[in-house]
């Protein structure tokens, strides 16, 4: 006969190679915990695991001698040298099975050091700088400051890889706000293959919160409502106002009364050049690097030369005034107090032919505005209508305002309104739902435009308001949260503004253009906290 020692290791062996329900002739839970229990009282079992629906016991024996031991780990030892690493995979993953939980435990902790991998440390060693500099050059200012501290080497990988100036040359890049490091002549030093003369690493770490410092003081100035304010007055010879805008770095060109086209240098404030020949108020424009398209209440569309102010071309269609156009990539849209909307194709200055007339508004069409997928028009009607660029054909109307509709501004699903009810409202265009209604103005709100953070807008009421975009759509924010700021210089109505991360530039009935800068505002304004805060330059021309 067997010993009793040899019949329980069989014994054991068979319960490990069935399922535990058949080896534990359990029915229900209640008596597999019992049988397990009586299991594990066994002096000879030490503990049992669960594992993926299979079951393991190990049996516990006493170790022999230390020095059996000994002999027997150096013998196993020099067995598992001699194996393939696919056997020894295989082995490991044996002994491993037969472990209990406490002891993958410790093999955890001791796998756990091993498994890990100082690769920025490690690629240079193998010639590959460029990939460490390129997996780091994706960290964030706070992530690149701690990569810093990780080690010499990993600081010298930042430091020789100029880590610091590819971030800022990221953010400016990506994020408008960034883009005042032109404005501050800090560009001069950004985007420029590694000039041997160039400042070092250590120069654009010190400079990047200098730059988180101006973007947060510009943030802070239009909380605040603190600006410096430049005055142009326009000095009409007959008929006072000015009715629209553009601007860029270098100019402001804009659209008078008194049938006339001002181009001022930005900078100087000075007047440049005057364009004469609409027999009519100039009412809109719009410029590129090549031409400037104006309308008028003469009726005509004219082209001009940016540069040397020639009339390349005057189009003739609508029966009363225009009141809006835009253009882009060869196609133009305009609008007349004729309730029609005009869609050109522009192939050049020169070369511009009438596409399609669309009809449905039932009053003037004041505004228009579109992208490749809509064309979005406004109207006196009281109604927003959406058409398809490509067919033209009407797609649905968007109903909300009491009265007619002065102004809208159309991106992405985010179409925003101004009314003669005096309220703003925000649309998604796609499902025509009203989103938010902005109440504040006291008359006619004439001119609105919106990026991802603001919404600014002017009205009859002299007044221009500065709303905060991500809270109008917010449902859950209140209302009395969502107007940031209203500035007030204007004598006359608002006509027309524009705005950027660093400024608006407005137009009035009063024969003036306001600059508004939030980037240039003067020390002894920054500690001022209430709106109005401002300077002045008078210019007169």
């Amino acid at each position: 006969m067997e010993p009793d020692s040899v019949i329980e290791d069989k014994t054991i062996e068979l319960m490990c190679s069935v399922p535990r329900s058949l080896w534990l002739g359990c029915a229900n839970l209640v008596e597999s915990m019992c049988a397990l229990s009586c299991l594990q009282s066994m002096p000879s079992v030490r503990c049992l695991q669960i594992s993926n629906g299979t079951s393991s016991v190990i049996v516990s024996r006493k170790r022999p001698s230390e020095g059996n031991y000994q002999k027997e780990k150096d013998l196993c030892i020099k067995y598992f040298d001699q194996w393939s690493e696919s056997d020894q995979v295989e082995f490991v993953e044996h002994l491993i099975s037969r472990m209990c939980h406490y002891q993958h435990g410790h093999i955890n902790s001791y796998l756990k050091p091993m498994l890990q991998r100082d690769f920025i440390t490690a690629l240079p060693e193998q010639g590959l700088d460029h990939i460490a500099e390129n997996i780091l050059s994706y960290l964030d200012a706070r992530s690149l400051c701690a990569a810093e501290l990780v080690c010499k080497e990993w600081q010298r990988v930042i430091s020789e890889g100029m880590l610091w100036k590819k971030l800022i040359e990221r953010m400016v890049r990506t994020d408008p706000l960034w883009g005042l490091s032109e404005r501050r002549g800090w560009d001069q030093y950004l985007f420029k293959n590694r000039p041997t003369d160039g400042p070092p690493n250590s120069f654009y770490r010190s400079l990047y919160p200098k730059i988180i410092q101006d973007i947060e003081t510009i943030e802070s100035n239009w909380r605040c409502g603190r600006h410096n304010l430049q005055r142009i007055q326009c000095r009409s010879e007959n008929s006072k106002g000015v009715y629209c805008l553009q601007y860029d770095d270098e100019k402001i060109i804009s659209g008078l009364r008194d049938n006339s086209i001002k181009i001022w240098d930005k900078t100087s404030l000075e007047c440049l050049k005057v364009l004469t020949g609409h027999t009519g108020s100039v009412l809109c424009l719009q410029y590129d690097e090549r031409v400037i398209v104006t309308g008028s209440s003469d009726s005509t569309v004219r082209v001009w030369d940016v540069n040397t102010g020639e009339v390349l071309n005057t189009l003739i269609h609508h029966n009363e005034a225009v009141l809006h156009l835009r253009f882009s990539n060869g196609l133009m849209v305009t609008c007349s107090k004729d309730r029609s909307i005009a869609v050109w194709d522009m192939a050049s200055a020169t070369d511009i032919t009438l596409r399609r007339v669309l009809v449905g508004h039932r009053a003037a069409v004041n505004v228009v505005d579109f992208d490749d997928k809509y064309i979005v028009s406004a109207s006196g009607d009281r109604t927003i209508k959406v058409w398809s660029t490509s067919t033209c054909e009407f797609v649905r109307t968007l109903n909300g305002h009491k009265r007619g509709i002065a102004c809208l501004q159309y991106r992405d699903r985010l179409v925003v309104s101004g009314s003669s009810d005096n309220t703003i409202r925000l649309w998604d265009i796609e499902c025509g739902a009203c989103l938010r209604v902005l109440e504040g103005h006291e008359e006619l709100v004439r001119c609105i435009r919106f990026d991802n953070k603001r919404i600014v807008s002017g009205a009859y009421d002299g007044k221009i308001k500065v709303w905060d975009l991500q809270a109008a759509l917010d449902p859950r924010a209140p209302a009395s949260t969502l107007c940031l700021r209203t500035l007030v210089e204007h004598s006359g109505r608002v006509f027309r503004l524009q705005f950027d991360e660093f400024q608006i530039i407005s137009s009035s009935h009063d024969d003036t253009i306001l600059i508004w800068d939030f980037l240039n505002v003067p020390p002894s304004a920054q500690n001022e906290t209430r709106s109005p805060s401002r300077t002045y330059t008078y210019i007169s021309r």
